[in-house]
């Protein structure tokens, strides 16, 4: 088998993968069409609206991180995807429901996203690191790049299929269609062979809290990651607002050209996921570069004077922002202890997509104070800066080493030098970032 797609030769990973694949596609389907319905049925294309909803549902990530890594390195994580799949579906089935009847209201919306976004946040990180009891460690950085294929292949299908759903039949039954979806990740989940798990140890007591902060404040490399994703996923990742302002107010466009966005931005972040599966070890130097092209290719998009050359941009936006994330969650999944993994993957999260409940109501405030062009420019511009600052920081900190591998092709390598200190002797001290 291609070395792109190793990790589907193992059972449990191959059902997990279909499974979540027809998932995925839903999920782009159930946001598309929770985007119209807030856009286009109960406010007269409210950006502010639309950033709240966005908000609520990930506001929970930020709160709740610390417990819900806490339940992920404490509970089997299999069984926590049972309950919170099954809650994501129930709430889903409502919201379809009340779109069809013609008696959903602003409100509705607004509670649902927040009972979402709790069960997303307890959600997600035992989804994170649920891969590494299917797949073995010199595999992981292999599965983790084709969860975020599979991710972005749904989204690449997900939002067309939502906008033919939405033109044909109505907003309604596109929510409806998400919730079918869910059965196939139930299905996998069900049909999995628990006694092939690789179950990290779980350590009961009290201090696991504490515990997931004090690894964190003891690793630098993590931490700049962390710095990195949160510039990113609050100021530069808020896709689903700033392609329906772009499609609806700049370009007056409808519901198929706004999801026909999402599928061509898709075809970027599915390049780079499969391109990241090749990769046997996910490096610094490509998350910065990735984001150096990030900054230049959101510029270009927030300048685009067509619909056809916004979509066209939206190609290298998609590949750089997706490679950037596969390889800092790659990073900080391969870098950590087994028992440690939940509790630094929810905070990895919280600092991600925890942003975004102050992100998503600013660029909302942003495109209706400046246009809906600077909600994608002030990403570029956030991102840009903060790479200048982190430049800075690794040509000056005492302990990184920037070094030229090649005088024919040069090549930068920047590797952080654990520097003696005082610890925790239960906390390992940094690996080397390379």
């Amino acid at each position: 088998m291609s070395p792109t797609f190793t990790s589907l030769e193992i059972r449990n990973y191959r059902l997990w993968f279909l499974g979540g694949f027809v998932s995925n596609v839903g999920t782009w389907v159930g946001r598309v069409g929770q985007d119209w319905l807030v856009l286009t049925v109960l406010t007269p294309g409210s950006a502010t609206a639309l950033g709240v909803v966005t908000g609520l549902q990930f506001l929970p990530f930020l709160l709740l991180a610390p417990w819900s890594g806490l339940i992920a390195d404490r509970f089997a994580r299999r069984r926590i995807l049972l309950v919170t799949q099954t809650m994501l579906a129930v709430t889903s089935l409502v919201l379809g429901l009340l779109a069809v009847t013609g008696t959903a209201q602003l409100w509705h919306v607004y509670v649902i996203a927040l009972v979402q976004g709790v069960t997303t946040a307890i959600d997600n990180p035992a989804r994170q690191v649920f891969v590494s009891e299917m797949v073995p460690p010199d595999r992981l950085t292999n599965a983790v790049a084709l969860n975020s294929a599979s991710f972005n292949a749904g989204r690449l299908i997900g939002p067309g299929v939502a906008g033919l759903v939405i033109a044909w039949w109505g907003t309604g039954q596109a929510l409806l269609l998400n919730t079918l979806t869910f059965v196939f990740v139930l299905a996998a989940l069900v049909m999995l062979k628990v006694s092939e798990l690789r179950s990290p140890t779980r350590r009961k007591g009290r201090g696991g809290i504490r515990e997931g902060f004090a690894y964190v404040k003891h690793r630098r490399d993590i931490q700049l990651v962390m710095l990195l994703v949160f510039v990113l996923g609050t100021f530069g990742m808020n896709f689903q607002i700033t392609m329906a302002l772009m499609a609806t107010k700049v370009f007056g466009k409808g519901a198929s050209e706004f999801g026909l966005l999402g599928s061509i931005m898709a075809v970027g972040s599915l390049t780079a996921a499969l391109l990241s599966a090749r990769r046997s070890e996910p490096r610094l130097r490509v998350l910065l570069v990735a984001l150096v092209g990030f900054t230049a290719s959101a510029a270009i998009a927030a300048a685009a004077p067509t619909y056809w050359t916004f979509a066209v941009a939206l190609v290298p936006v998609g590949l750089t922002a997706l490679t950037a994330v596969t390889t800092a969650n790659a990073m900080v999944q391969t870098r950590v202890a087994p028992e440690m993994r939940g509790r630094v993957m929810a905070l990895y999260m919280a600092i991600f997509m925890g942003g975004t409940p102050v992100g998503a109501p600013m660029i909302g405030w942003i495109s209706e104070q400046f246009g809906p062009r600077w909600t994608i420019g002030v990403g570029a511009l956030a991102v840009g800066v903060t790479l200048v600052a982190v430049s800075v920081w690794l040509a000056r900190a005492e302990n990184v080493r920037v070094s030229y591998e090649s005088q024919r092709r040069p090549r930068v390598t920047v590797t952080t030098v654990p520097v003696a200190r005082d610890h925790d002797p239960h906390v390992p001290m940094p690996e080397p970032v390379r």
